[in-house]
């Protein structure tokens, strides 16, 4: 079995009691490979927004993983995007992953601006984006002229100096497509897609790549997880139990195909957790994996 990857889920809270850069510095020492963090700017809460926030734990970490879990695409521009992700990249020394949705919630796009989208037009809208941002990222200019974005001569300096990996976060049959013909990595997450049906719609995914002509196993495919260490909250949504019972079901998941899981926490207690996680929990998973 392929070495398992292990992200770290960071609230955006900016609530008083919160400390998004202090579990990113502990994360890293426990030797997870990336940190993540949704993109939902709107709310009534006090939060963060998202690209600034992992800028700011770029900053304060050295050799952790930065991902966005996913970042909402019709919020920004796709060339503006491209030129976000080259900077945070080559300032992080080419740690991040670039994640990127259609867009989940049509409430708080709407209340932000934009447009509403059916479905069809999200998948086409992320195609168009991933085109574009992958163009900015190669070519000297840019002209694009699509259904849902167009760009006129755009141009974007430096290019990045290695490689940015896009991976998508999708579950309809026309986006799953577009998964396996263009992102690379796939990052379903266990509430909208359990065990029960994540598998069929992974194999979707690695049938697109080959139909592709692209070798399917160059796709990464990870795992938005909620877990809750220590106690069983009996929750078909949250992956609970002792840090022995949590390693298990989280390997039974390994053996459904994926080969890195973005654990988010759930619940008080979020350093005690962390603690068992790096200690107990991930050891014996990737003993056993």
């Amino acid at each position: 079995m392929t070495a398992i990857q292990f992200g770290l889920s960071i609230s955006t809270s900016a609530a008083s009691d919160a400390d998004p850069v202090g579990l990113a510095r502990r994360a890293e020492q426990l030797g997870f490979d990336f940190i993540s963090a949704a993109d939902h700017p709107g709310g009534s809460q006090p939060s963060y927004e998202t690209w600034t926030l992992l800028a700011w734990i770029a900053a304060a970490t050295s050799r952790i993983g930065i991902a966005t879990k996913v970042l909402c695409g019709p919020l920004r521009l796709p060339a503006l995007t491209a030129k976000m992700a080259e900077t945070l990249h080559r300032l992080s020394n080419g740690r991040l992953v670039l994640g990127l949705g259609a867009g989940f919630s049509d409430d708080e796009m709407r209340s932000f601006g934009v447009t509403w989208r059916s479905p069809g037009d999200k998948v086409d809208g992320l195609e168009e984006s991933i085109r574009i941002i992958r163009g900015l990222w190669a070519q000297p200019a840019v002209t694009f002229d699509g259904r849902i974005y167009r760009t006129d001569q755009a141009r974007i300096e430096p290019k990045p100096d290695r490689p940015i990996p896009i991976w998508l976060g999708t579950f309809g049959d026309r986006a799953l497509d577009l998964t396996g013909r263009l992102a690379d990595g796939w990052i379903p997450s266990y509430g909208f897609a359990p065990p029960n049906v994540v598998k069929p719609m992974r194999d979707k995914v690695l049938e697109a790549a080959h139909r592709a002509g692209r070798d399917p196993g160059e796709i990464t495919c990870a795992y938005n997880v909620e877990v809750r260490v220590g106690t069983d909250v009996r929750n078909p949504q949250i992956v609970s139990g002792t840090p022995e019972q949590l390693a298990g079901q989280l390997l039974a998941i390994a053996e459904l195909g994926f080969t890195a899981m973005n654990l988010a926490l759930v619940g008080p207690g979020e350093q005690d957790q962390l603690e068992l996680l790096g200690r107990d929990v991930i050891p014996t998973v990737q003993s056993a994996s």
